[in-house]
């Protein structure tokens, strides 16, 4: 057989790869998708905000952009007017599954939305997960993960919007084996009346699991649950009641929502109602004006005031005064206050977290905190486990706070008898006191690497 010339030879056309760009500020978010995304024989890039992804565009239009349900640093619908006309070949979808070009449907539309339907509807949380946690819920002895019936916890407006496009989807192309969970359980915000366990058993077929926010340490099934009710309330205006033993993170959680929501540009103010006494905690939240008691030479606007258009975090409700709820509960309701010796009324627009270590629904019951206000407080709940209820991430917290500490001075390790000390530990005073005995063996500790039993040292903790 004579060879075939060369020059009859046809060239190789070399295919262009598809670009997608995937615009969120949830990092998880991004990289799930474009986990999936590259399974699909796409090329991605990423961007965290409006800003960068209108500059990633500029550097290359891409094919296709996915967008968040909103922006930290642009108004979303001014983003994607703009974005439409400047890149009008451009497919463009958020990420609820809605296609904002009008009348018009892109070549990749179909795809984005499959790709962004295997994002919620996976039944696995394998993806940035403990090896511990991938065999939960395995549906038989050969560990294969039980499917999750998972349809009662799309969001409805996704679910509708991908009805019919997704399902003409072919098969998936190859693509890594990998396919994590992405959105985050039901929609319809929850109730005060809600009586979840904090730390139970998760099994694919009650809920799915979502990977954990960076303000929460740890994998174990209850952090992940905390990771999931934050997701689904963030983007709302609902006041959430966050309740925990104390040094749970109660405070971290509501960073967490104030980062996630569309106030995050807006001021997070924190109040500890606990540290700051009742004879000043009234004039603290709500403001004065001068001389509207005795050493007030000038007037001061109130906590409540300066987180205007943000975020105003309550922490230990429980320990306000019942005088004081009244006036609470009134701004609740109207959204006004009065300074303290002014006539005048203020229209503020907060949005309120509250934090207690109390069972504040007994005290509500008991009369020891205003029932009215409670339930204006716990319209959606969020409980933060205590570090005994999640024992399992004692490793990957303990590296978390070595890691931390490691930033200002040399990285210590922990040896293996020293952790097994920890771990024998109750906990009493939860991540708290974790960062803390983990401190005070690093200053023990002195020039030496290592942290062994000897600095593991619990302080009156200790019975």
């Amino acid at each position: 057989m004579q060879p075939v010339p060369i020059s009859v030879l046809q060239p190789v056309q070399r295919i262009r790869p598809r670009t997608a760009l995937v615009a969120s500020a949830d990092r998880s978010f991004r990289q799930r998708l474009t986990e999936i995304l590259t399974g699909l024989r796409w090329q991605v890039r990423e961007a965290e905000s409006g800003a960068q992804a209108w500059t990633e565009a500029e550097a290359g239009a891409p094919e296709a952009i996915i967008v968040d349900s909103w922006l930290p640093d642009l108004d979303l619908a001014e983003f994607l007017a703009d974005f439409r006309g400047r890149f009008p070949q451009t497919d463009l979808v958020t990420a609820s599954g809605v296609a904002t070009q009008d009348n018009h449907r892109g070549p990749y539309r179909q795809e984005l939305l499959y790709a962004l339907r295997r994002c919620q509807d996976t039944d696995t949380a394998s993806w940035n997960a403990a090896p511990e946690l991938r065999s939960v819920g395995s549906a038989s002895a050969h560990g294969k993960p039980a499917p999750s019936s998972l349809a009662a916890y799309r969001l409805a407006a996704t679910s509708h919007a991908m009805a019919s496009d997704a399902a003409a989807m072919p098969s998936p192309l190859p693509g890594p084996a990998r396919s994590p969970s992405l959105q985050d359980g039901p929609g319809d915000g929850g109730d005060a009346d809600e009586d979840l366990p904090v730390c139970a058993e998760v099994k694919p077929e009650e809920r799915r699991l979502v990977a954990g926010l960076p303000e929460l340490i740890g994998n174990a099934p209850c952090m992940l649950e905390v990771s999931r009710r934050i997701r689904l309330v963030a983007p709302r205006m609902t006041p959430v009641l966050i309740e925990g033993p104390t040094g749970s993170g109660k405070e971290l959680v509501a960073e967490a929502l104030h980062r996630l929501s569309p106030r995050s540009r807006k001021s997070f103010v924190a109040i500890n109602c606990a540290a700051i006494p009742e004879a000043l905690l009234e004039a603290e939240l709500f403001g004065h004006t001068r001389g509207a008691f005795t050493g007030a030479v000038q007037g001061r606007v109130g906590r409540i005031e300066s987180a205007d258009g943000g975020t105003l975090f309550l922490d230990e409700i429980g320990e306000m005064p019942l005088a004081l709820q009244s006036k609470l509960l009134r701004f609740v309701e109207s959204s006004e206050l009065q300074r303290i010796g002014d006539n005048e009324t203020i229209k503020v627009d907060v949005r309120i977290l509250a934090a207690t270590h109390r069972p504040l629904a007994e005290h509500a019951h008991t009369g020891a905190f205003r029932s009215d206000l409670y339930y204006r407080l716990a319209v959606f709940l969020i409980r933060t486990p205590s570090l005994a209820e999640h024992a399992e991430d004692l490793p990957t917290l303990v590296e978390h706070f070595m890691q931390k500490m490691g930033r200002d001075e040399p990285m210590k390790r922990v040896a293996p008898e020293a952790l097994a000390k920890l771990a024998a530990h109750a906990w009493p005073g939860n991540v708290r006191e974790l960062e803390h005995v983990l401190e005070r063996a690093a200053i023990l500790a002195g020039e030496e690497s290592v942290l062994t039993t000897a600095e593991i040292d619990f302080g009156h903790s200790v019975n």
